[in-house]
């Protein structure tokens, strides 16, 4: 069964430990996605 939290403690410290894994994602995924995106772009010519 879930856990249960007995004091506000233990649901800010689970809650806390949820948003730091989400923000280590976002900080993984944003830079990846950017270089999808601009991957494809064709390269400029410089004469």
């Amino acid at each position: 069964m879930g856990s249960v939290y007995y004091t506000l403690q233990d649901f800010i410290t689970h809650t806390e430990l949820f948003i730091y894994l989400l923000m280590a994602g976002a900080l993984v995924a944003l830079p990846l996605f950017w270089r999808f995106l601009t991957g494809r772009d064709e390269k400029k010519r410089t004469y």
